[in-house]
């Protein structure tokens, strides 16, 4: 029997990752797939009537082997993946994809669950029991359970519809951004790139067997070019190349893609008995219906539209002060603001990176979660791990082991770029047993070299502390059943954690802790923490309304019946309206590659960026006023948040945590929007 579907025999059953071959993967999903269907057969045969226990927690724990050889392998596949891994991961999705779907159309399951969630009032459940009972039964239902068998059919044919159109919108924004190439052959041109943008945009050349300089759509190529190329007209042909993608007279536009992905969108929602794709969407979430979310991003707009537009004027004054360019315009944005910032904020990553040693940093988070939740971290050397770089780590507090921690933080070949967390094993409760989580973070920094250990720039210090904060969230996790735990929460809530504990990087008592440079040891100066908080500050006004216009946009397009829109700029215009700082372009058009809500999984969620900010700043702003070491709010925070996970509701949550429902006030002051104190 394969090694992947036993219980393995480790140091706390960590996974074995020095014994599995990549052969072994494939015959293992087979056999724990056929288990997992043998748990769900269990469930559908059991003569006795449907309980609690028997149906419901029996449903959250079937699959568990499945569960864990699935997080091992697609976490292999993200940081240690090969040709071989994904070839795999191919053959399997579709397998796994089947029997989810085989377990939510299966009728006989469906009615067991149904005939217990029938006497919900009735039953006798914890708050926990109740959340995971409402989960299961509303898993079933909002994938077309209560329909009848047209109804059914019709369902299908529009997730199929809508598979093919947003695969397709996905590849015509492709197609666009790698058909443009701006060629440059006058170096002159080149004026005011960074070396490292001038180096790549020769070697594309190079590749392309051209003389000169090529730049393209792609972000590493494009954001440096609009930001310091000093030419404008070529910043201009830059931008407009860019908003135009997928909107041009072509193959490739996505004008009606867009109506139709809209319009079957609202179409499956009335078909579920929902008004709008909004409706449905936000079931699921904190905000709960499109009025609250739309209430929210107007709240918003009015506080931070008048900062917004000083902002603007300000930066139009500087760029004719130094130009005389007359109209500020789109193409202008991005190069007048980093000029006006490195005027305002005199400082740049090269002098704080030697205050920011990789190995100080992480022990400083460690440090600081010690303060707050009593957490111990011990490298450990005899726990199994998959590459020589990651570190592995028993977390402990005073009752015990917590949790195993995982921390991988180097670029190679076959490790996706960016940053995550993620768990090699949930953490729940079974025979009276408490299994504790195996948490990992996995992030890209800088290498070591022979000369100088690895340094971060302080992005990267807040994306460690960041990724830190979710693996918190699962290593502190305290819930009986396994689809519950941890991370397992509302999209607009998982962001809690995380933000929340960036706010200690710029903090002077929390930074005296890690920020010391690596060869004098010398304590970050306080002028370099009040420049970093400052010019995090930079034009947030402009930078929140830019963010409020797509929430808007995206409500627009789900929190209301698509039909009467005829011409997606016309619509899209209009709705940017309120927002608009910039004169319009009417060459651009954003809803055709606005990817985040037509392609990935956005719909009707753009808002949870804001909303997760207003929860962490409201949250820390609590910190602030009883000390950012409390450990009463400390405890209140993990009792209340870290630990329950899914269980409850995430507003309840909160107010049991806050005492009161998150106000975007702190927020506003945070980002210098509004100084008064409510």
């Amino acid at each position: 029997m394969s090694i992947l579907i036993q219980h393995f025999d480790t140091k706390h059953n960590t996974a074995p990752f020095s014994k599995i071959a990549t052969d072994d993967f494939k015959p293992a999903f087979i056999k724990a797939i056929e288990m997992g269907r043998a748990d769900i057969d269990s469930i559908i045969t059991n003569t006795a009537a449907p309980t609690f226990d028997n149906t419901i927690a029996a449903l959250d724990f079937a699959g568990e082997t499945l569960d864990r050889l699935s997080s091992i392998f697609f976490n292999l596949n993200s940081a240690e993946t090969n040709d071989e891994i994904q070839k795999i991961a191919q053959e399997v999705s579709p397998m796994l994809s089947d029997f989810g779907n085989d377990i939510t159309l299966n009728e006989a399951l469906f009615a067991r669950v149904k005939a217990v969630h029938d006497q919900i009032q009735q039953l006798e459940l914890t708050p926990e029991q109740t959340t995971l009972l409402d989960k299961k039964y509303k898993s079933f239902v909002r994938n077309g359970a209560l329909l009848s068998a047209d109804q059914k059919t019709r369902l299908r044919e529009i997730d199929t519809e809508l598979a093919k159109l947003k695969l397709t919108f996905g590849e015509n924004v492709l197609a666009e951004t790698n058909n443009y190439q701006l060629h440059l052959t006058n170096e002159s041109h080149l004026k005011g790139l960074p070396e490292g943008t001038i180096e790549a945009a020769r070697t594309l050349a190079k590749s392309a067997d051209k003389p000169g300089w090529i730049f393209t759509l792609d972000y590493p190529s494009y954001i440096p070019f609009v930001t310091y190329a000093e030419n404008r007209e070529l910043r201009k042909e830059m931008a407009i190349a860019a908003g135009r993608k997928a909107f041009q007279k072509n193959e490739h536009n996505n004008e009606l893609n867009v109506l139709q992905i809209a319009q079957l969108r609202h179409e499956r929602a009335n078909l579920l008995g929902y008004e709008t794709h909004s409706h449905f969407v936000l079931e699921e979430r904190m905000a709960q219906n499109p009025g609250k979310v739309k209430a929210f991003l107007g709240d918003l707009l009015t506080k931070a539209k008048p900062a917004a537009e000083r902002e603007f004027a300000a930066m139009a004054e500087f760029a004719n002060n130094m130009d005389r360019i007359g109209q500020l315009e789109k193409w202008d944005g991005a190069y007048y603001s980093e000029k006006l910032k490195q005027q305002l904020f005199a400082i740049d990553d090269e002098k704080l990176k030697p205050y920011f040693k990789l190995g100080n940093v992480l022990n400083g988070a460690f440090a600081i979660a010690g303060k707050l939740f009593g957490l111990t971290f011990t490298e450990v050397f005899d726990i199994d791990k998959y590459h020589k770089d990651v570190q592995t780590f028993e977390v402990s507090n005073a009752q015990g082991l917590v949790a195993i921690f995982y921390a991988d933080f180097f670029p190679r070949k076959g490790k996706r770029n960016g940053a995550w967390m993620t768990s090699f094993k949930p953490q729940y409760v079974k025979d009276g047993v408490n299994h504790r989580p195996h948490v990992s973070i996995v992030c890209n920094f800088t290498q070591p070299t022979e000369t100088k250990p690895s340094l971060l720039t302080f992005n990267e210090v807040t994306t460690l502390f960041h990724e830190f904060g979710h693996a918190l969230h699962g290593m502190l996790a305290d819930t009986t059943y396994p689809g519950l735990s941890g991370t397992s929460v509302y999209w607009d809530f998982v962001e809690l954690p995380s933000q929340i504990m960036e706010n200690w990087c710029y903090e002077p008592e929390a930074l005296s802790l890690f920020a010391t440079h690596y060869e004098t040891g010398e304590v970050i100066p306080l002028e370099y923490i009040e420049k970093i908080k400052q010019s995090a500050n930079f034009q947030e006004g402009m930078t929140t309304m830019r963010q409020i216009s797509f929430g808007m946009l995206d409500m627009a397009f789900h929190g209301a019946d698509p039909s009467a829109i005829e011409n997606v700029k016309s619509f899209e215009k209009s709705v940017f309206e309120p927002t608009s700082l910039y004169p319009d372009v009417p060459e651009n058009c954003m809803s055709v590659s606005f990817s985040h809500i037509f392609q990935g999984g956005y719909s009707s969620g753009y808002y949870s960026y804001k909303w997760a900010e207003v929860l962490d700043a409201d949250a820390f702003e609590y910190f602030q006023e009883n000390g950012i070491f409390n450990s009463e709010i400390a405890r209140k925070f993990a009792e209340n948040i870290l630990s329950k996970g899914g269980t409850e509701q995430p507003m309840e949550l909160y107010k049991r945590f806050r005492g009161q429902e998150p106000k975007p006030d702190a927020l506003l002051r945070r980002a210098g929007l509004l100084t008064e104190k409510l």
